[in-house]
């Protein structure tokens, strides 16, 4: 007897325990629900994909977060941006949005990176005109120029262009997580059409060398070429030399001599004769 009644309460007990957590799970359950929106499927990256790379299925998926804590102008499905150039590095569970990836049928690497009305121009450097190998992808630099213009025998210096983007060194379209310098044979310059003309003008002129700059100073200057002349101290220009101009002589003629008129009649005409 004594066991059928503990069974009993035993079966009681189980079953209020129950009816409580149920009843307790179920009050969480909608205080949680009604403070949470709607889940909303977002592309996100599954690694780190860098600059110029194509994105392919595995580098994407597909996770679900609430609508009011997405970004504008993110994509919904994979398909959307699978086969897209990055034109900015995406970092790992970082949302894909359309400012980092380029134009549908852009294609990618270098040409993705170009913006429409721009040129890729390559120059052939070595550790001293590429600043010892700090000039990386994303830096800004100045194009300066040593030569001797139209065959004259002192040499010049002038800036040709001024606050230029580099756009990749050698193959490497953007520079490592450390940013140590890169020593590569080639870097390539983001220009206007004019400006690249001028650059492969230049290096077909003379020496050129790439000054660094603080990509905050966008500061334009006109600069004069420098001179030889101009380094040294206490160094007057040289004299022009002025040629004398020989003075031409005039050689004074004879006077004409004097003419005798003699008139001539025969028959009906008459003629004059000089002597």
């Amino acid at each position: 007897m004594n066991r059928s009644r503990l069974l009993l309460i035993g079966i009681v007990a189980l079953a209020l325990g129950a009816f409580v957590s149920f009843t307790v799970y179920r009050n969480l359950q909608s205080r949680t629900g009604s403070d949470t929106a709607p889940g909303v499927d977002v592309v996100i990256a599954a690694g780190d994909i860098q600059v110029g790379a194509k994105i392919e299925d595995k580098d994407v998926k597909v996770v679900r977060f609430p609508s009011g804590d997405l970004p504008p102008s993110c994509f919904h499905l994979k398909s959307s941006v699978v086969g897209r150039g990055v034109v900015l590095p995406i970092a790992k569970g970082e949302f894909v949005l359309p400012l980092k990836l380029a134009g549908e049928n852009a294609g990618y690497g270098l040409p993705s990176l170009i913006p429409p009305g721009m040129r890729a121009v390559s120059v052939r450097v070595n550790e001293v005109v590429s600043v010892a190998g700090f000039v990386l992808p994303g830096t800004r630099v100045d194009v300066l120029l040593t030569g001797n213009p139209s065959g004259a025998s002192e040499q010049q210096t002038t800036t040709v262009l001024e606050n230029v983007a580099v756009i990749a060194t050698g193959q490497r379209l953007e520079r490592n997580a450390a940013g140590d310098p890169q020593s590569t044979p080639v870097i390539t310059l983001l220009v206007s059409p004019d400006d690249a003309q001028k650059l492969t003008l230049a290096s077909t002129q003379g020496r050129i060398q790439l000054a660094l700059r603080n990509p905050l100073d966008t500061k334009q200057q006109d600069l004069a070429s420098m001179r030889t002349n101009s380094l040294y101290k206490n160094v007057s220009a040289p004299m022009p030399v002025v040629r004398e101009r020989h003075k031409r002589k005039t050689v004074e003629l004879p006077p004409a001599p004097d003419l005798y008129t003699v008139q001539v009649i025969r028959g009906n005409k008459t003629d004059l004769q000089k002597f």
